[in-house]
């Protein structure tokens, strides 16, 4: 095991395009919420009763421990940048041939897909991180009082890697069968950006509850939305907090599932 992390940091370390998915990740995670910590500053501070009242009915998205799951809501739309580099990394191998090349050297077929989990495992922890260095300093920031709970919420960096590593495990699914980096980014992008969300939506129109299982909206469900939308439709809002641990279930179900169809794939394909 770790041979094989060995192995695969030293292809991301010399890898150019992986530092600089990594750093676009790291300007636009802050760069959304500091949008949001901003709109919500002119909206409170305004100079009459409204920013009273707007306080007083938003409270504060931003200061601990809310901001754990407002930073989780907001930087996991962005969860499409990383899949960028997962999917041409898996997709690398095959254009240069390296998953051959592998075996050859002495690896089993499982191994290599070992290899690829890994990746997306490391991907996932790399993003969690700079998820939490935003939140934790958004949440000092906002801070205005000694908070005695600041962690409280902090169990979702936790749901937030396990939503980022089920999704950017999809997006290596598809890089896997595809084997072409570009049509498989786009198929990816295509499907996240417009297919899911025209499918939730009909879901929603017709009061259907399939979009609730579509791939990408199983995961998106551990992380609810921030608590001052709950103000808006407090039974919407307690019924999406509800079905945080059944969704952390079948999230876990299935990316067991994606990975499992990927073992047994490579372990029947053709090495060319």
């Amino acid at each position: 095991m770790i041979t094989l992390i060995r192995t695969e940091w030293l292809k991301m370390r010399k890898y150019n395009a992986f530092w600089w998915i990594i750093g676009i990740t790291a300007l636009s995670y802050p760069g959304i919420n500091y949008m949001f910590y901003k709109i919500y500053e002119d909206i409170t501070n305004r100079p009459s009763n409204v920013g009273d009242m707007a306080k007083l009915a938003l409270g504060n998205p931003f200061a601990f421990p809310e901001v754990w799951r407002t930073t989780a809501f907001f930087s996991s739309c962005f969860v499409f940048i990383p899949a960028v580099v997962v999917i041409m990394l898996v997709c690398n191998e095959y254009t240069f041939r390296t998953h051959r090349q592998n075996v050859i050297d002495g690896w089993s077929r499982s191994q290599f897909i070992t290899s690829k989990l890994l990746d997306v495992a490391i991907v996932s922890l790399l993003i969690t991180l700079i998820y939490a260095a935003v939140a934790l300093i958004t949440g000092f920031a906002s801070q205005t009082r000694l908070i005695q709970d600041t962690w409280s919420q902090a169990y979702y960096i936790g749901l937030f890697f396990l939503q980022t590593f089920a999704q950017l495990s999809i997006a290596f699914l598809l890089g896997f069968l595809i084997k072409r980096a570009f049509l498989a980014l786009g198929v990816f992008l295509f499907y996240f950006i417009v297919l899911e969300n025209i499918f939730v939506g009909l879901s929603e129109w017709k009061n259907l509850k399939f979009g609730e299982y579509l791939p990408l909206q199983i995961s998106d469900k551990i992380i609810p939305r921030p608590a001052f939308w709950g103000k808006l439709d407090q039974e919407a809002y307690n019924n999406s907090l509800n079905v945080i641990p059944q969704h952390v279930i079948l999230t876990i179900i299935l990316t067991s599932i994606i990975w499992a169809v990927c073992y047994r794939i490579n372990s029947k394909r053709d090495l060319k």
